[in-house]
């Protein structure tokens, strides 16, 4: 017979009740029961002992439903239509309906979409958001593989992550504009604890130090990665009496506020001031001048994630348990050499 609460005869023990009994997290108990390292011993002993006295047993996983999820905070650009397209493509080749779930940016809703998604049991889930550790424990006591798309924030060494090569993006427009001749490059760059907004600006840097030039506070705005925000932030710049005469914006988003800024100073681009983006979002080239930007491969990104979500699912051991793609810079119509 199963185990039951002692409290209520009618329910069985869950992970939960013990985590309650134990003082601990529900976490830690899903690490003792499946065997995951970095529990305290102390610790593993006393759950442990809950475990045996109860007589709790891991029940078998149903079978995963015929759906993949891709969870969103939220979906309000181009950006996550890129990443919504990728992730598509791979469920049709794999005959998988697809959910699509979006907890808000206030993350209001974050108690309820992993109750929702256990319920589901989808054969997979691709997170383009930051998993707590307790969610992670809840999907893997669940046996439902994960995959974090474009990390914001240090992961786990055991978490499967498929992200882009920041750094190098970064690196490569500054060093396009640098080798055009411009001496005052700033950078609009998103929030420094955000991991992959932190990846460009180190970049940045990288080649304004490569090439002996400072980096300067004031050329460097802190923004949310908008067009309001980099509109906000260009318009600061821009006002400077020794105004940049190029600036690298965090994504394409912020580069339309630059676009938009520029013109209300009375500077044309690119003959009075270069912009370059980041993402090659699909409208970028329709863009007056074109924009020149850092192509980040977004669908083929998402592809990617949901692939290596599916071979966890299959019991599969990954090559790689993080796996970077490539950026390459498209140089168009928005950057060209200084004003004299």
């Amino acid at each position: 017979m199963p185990a039951t609460d002692p409290d209520d005869p009618s329910r069985p023990v869950t992970i939960s009740y013990i985590a309650q009994t134990a003082g601990v997290s529900v976490p830690t108990v899903s690490k003792v029961i499946n065997g995951r390292p970095g529990v305290a011993a102390d610790t593993r002993a006393r759950v442990e002992a809950l475990i045996n006295a109860y007589g709790y047993r891991k029940s078998s996983s149903p079978s995963r439903s015929n759906l993949m999820e891709l969870v969103f905070p939220a979906v309000e650009s181009l950006w996550g239509v890129e990443i919504i397209r990728g992730v598509q493509r791979a469920a049709r080749q794999h005959q998988l309906g697809l959910v699509l779930t979006e907890f808000g940016p206030d993350g209001s809703s974050i108690r309820y979409w992993i109750d929702d998604t256990l319920t589901r049991r989808p054969a997979c889930v691709v997170n383009v958001a930051q998993l707590t550790e307790q969610e992670r424990e809840l999907l893997r006591a669940k046996d439902i593989p994960f995959v974090v798309f474009d990390p914001t924030h240090e992961l786990d060494d055991d978490v499967a992550f498929v992200g882009a090569t920041n750094w190098a993006g970064g690196r490569s427009a500054t060093r396009h504009l640098i080798q055009l001749g411009h001496r005052r490059i700033a950078m609009i760059s998103g929030p420094d604890q955000v991991l992959l907004f932190r990846a460009r600006f180190d970049g940045y840097r990288s080649a304004m130090e490569g090439a002996g030039l400072p980096v300067e506070p004031a050329l460097v705005a802190r923004a949310e990665m908008s067009q309001e925000d980099g509109h906000a932030a260009a318009r600061r710049l821009l006002a400077r009496p020794d105004r940049p005469t190029a600036i690298f914006a965090g994504n394409d988003l912020v580069a339309f506020g630059v676009y938009q800024a520029a013109r209300e100073a009375g500077l044309r681009i690119p003959a009075d001031l270069s912009v370059v983006g980041f993402d090659d979002l699909p409208v970028t080239a329709l863009m007056d001048p074109p924009l020149t930007t850092v192509h980040q491969p977004l669908a083929e990104m998402a592809v990617a994630a949901t692939e290596m979500a599916l071979a966890l699912g299959r019991g599969e051991r990954l090559a790689q348990v993080g796996v970077e793609l490539a950026t390459t810079l498209t140089v168009r119509g928005s950057t060209a050499r200084p004003p004299a």
